[in-house]
């Protein structure tokens, strides 16, 4: 045990703060694989646990991730470093370390939570003793403050990211705890992508409450649903060709400049800058109209010479072509 570096049992190896971490299957399995292909590389950290004065049992301070993928190999030994120091010294050191992985901002939201519940240290002490300022504290503990257990959990087990767990199920905790709750249940059993989860909570936001209710407990038919109309949209578009794209874009300059007529009346005096927005408006206006008429007056169909080409193009022989008799 004088040695800073030793292979350690992992039966010895008090996890304390396994619920600060997130495991991250992938990354444990990235990690296994290298850990079989090359050996363990970076230590573990460990710090003496305070009730055993023997020193038979070590605090995990970092390096559950390994500890995780050592076991998926079945080794029963890790490489660890032991700090001399006592458990809060050692918790502020990896959070003032820039080595090694970078911790995702959940992660030292939950050190700190847990530090600060051990100790009874307060932000301004944490925050000077890792190295930061107040405000990155705060910052770190209000992205978990709102999430209810089951997300941490969901969160610290890879089931949730960090930016759905921040971005998504805080807010709506926030407005909603039990639609949070709902919604991380179902997740669990029926994961979303990031990009399906951010478009759901954009719908969730200006639907009704009936709707609501189907969106927490049926994301799956709001994620089906989206995916039928953007088909449905892609055969429509197929459909419709370009014709149908500069038709529709024209019904949509209409109905614009319906709405801005209808808002004219309540603009007094009228802003200036409005007056030149409509002025380079018209003028782009015009150009369109005057491109319209000019492909529509010299339109094959209606260019009889054009028509004629296309009718006597059928027996000249392609260019790139060679000779009947060169084939032979």
């Amino acid at each position: 045990m004088d040695t800073p570096w030793l292979d350690l049992d992992l039966h010895r190896l008090e996890l304390r703060f396994a619920g600060a971490r997130l495991m991250e299957p992938r990354a444990v399995e990235r990690l296994a694989r290298s850990i079989e292909r090359g050996g363990q590389i970076v230590p573990c950290i460990v710090v003496a646990a305070p009730s055993f004065e023997d020193g038979r049992r070590l605090v995990l301070i970092d390096g559950y991730r390994r500890v995780a993928a050592l076991r998926r190999l079945g080794r029963d030994t890790a490489l660890v470093e032991r700090w001399a120091c006592d458990v809060d010294e050692a918790l502020l050191g990896v959070l003032a370390r820039s080595q090694n992985r970078p911790f995702a901002a959940a992660e030292e939201a939950l050190l700190l939570r847990e530090l600060m519940a051990g100790s009874g240290l307060s932000q301004h002490e944490v925050a000077r003793r890792c190295g930061r300022d107040v405000s990155w504290v705060s910052r770190r503990l209000q992205l978990i403050s709102a999430l209810p257990d089951a997300a941490l959990e969901a969160m610290r087990a890879g089931r949730l990211s960090g930016w759905s767990a921040s971005r998504v199920v805080a807010p709506l905790a926030r407005a909603n705890s039990d639609h949070a709750d709902r919604l991380v249940r179902t997740l669990a059993g029926a994961p979303l992508s990031t990009r399906a989860l951010r478009n759901r909570v954009e719908h969730y936001q200006g639907a009704s409450r009936a709707t609501r209710e189907r969106l927490v407990d049926h994301p799956q038919l709001f994620v089906q649903a989206c995916q039928e109309g953007a088909e449905q949209h892609a055969a429509e578009h197929l459909r419709d060709g370009p014709e149908g794209e500069c038709e529709s874009d024209l019904r949509r300059l209409n109905v614009i400049i319906a709405r801005v007529r209808k808002r004219l009346p309540r603009l007094c005096p009228l802003p200036t800058a409005v007056v030149d927005a409509a002025a380079r408006a018209q003028d782009s206006f015009e150009a369109l109209c005057n491109d319209i008429k000019r492909h529509a007056e010299h339109h094959c169909d209606r260019d009889p010479p054009h028509r004629a080409c296309a009718q006597g193009a059928g027996p000249d022989p392609a260019r790139d072509q060679p000779c009947a008799q060169a084939v032979t």
